[in-house]
């Protein structure tokens, strides 16, 4: 499920996504940031229930990163992703998402 970047050295970025949903903002980051950050890529490819009791089953077991970009789309998930991203005071990127009491989430329309 995991995959992580031969860079030992800047930012950790943990990036989450369902699917393949970010894909195409790993590769630019990749193209256009070689080198710069360490990226970790944490890939949900199975089908998922409509509705899932315990979503840290699909979830990392620790977050450990400067940074979290969430692009997962069960809502479940996403709502885990980011009580634990608060939780550990990890400043949470989750493209197009809306939480109005998220001071550590930002959600920028891309």
């Amino acid at each position: 499920m995991a995959e992580k970047s031969d860079s030992s050295r800047g930012p950790k970025i943990l990036v989450l996504q369902e699917r393949g949903s970010g894909e195409k903002k790993i590769a630019g980051i990749e193209t256009y940031a070689p080198g710069v950050f360490r990226l970790e890529v944490f890939s949900i490819d199975t089908p998922l229930p409509a509705l899932i009791d315990d979503p840290g089953d699909y979830l990392p077991k620790k977050l450990e990163a400067d940074l979290v970009l969430g692009f997962l789309r069960h809502p479940d998930l996403v709502a885990e992703l980011f009580h634990r991203c608060r939780e550990a005071r990890i400043p949470l990127v989750a493209s197009a998402r809306k939480y109005p009491a998220a001071d550590l989430v930002a959600t920028p329309p891309i």
